[in-house]
């Protein structure tokens, strides 16, 4: 097929590309509230998500 690796996406909820536990380790540490960071971030995700699903069932 292709020479990608795979994303394993076990435990993954429904509508996330990027769970957020991983995104915070590639961040580091967060100065000021995280729970915003993490808030902000949760709805970039599901807004990429919905965007991926719209055009892959085109």
């Amino acid at each position: 097929m292709t020479d990608t690796n795979k994303v394993n996406t076990k435990g993954m909820g429904p509508g996330v590309c990027v769970p957020w536990d991983q995104k915070a380790k590639e961040f580091g540490e967060i100065l000021g509230n995280k729970e915003i960071v993490k808030k902000e971030w949760e709805q970039l995700d599901a807004m990429a998500y919905a965007y991926l699903w719209f055009w892959v069932h085109r």
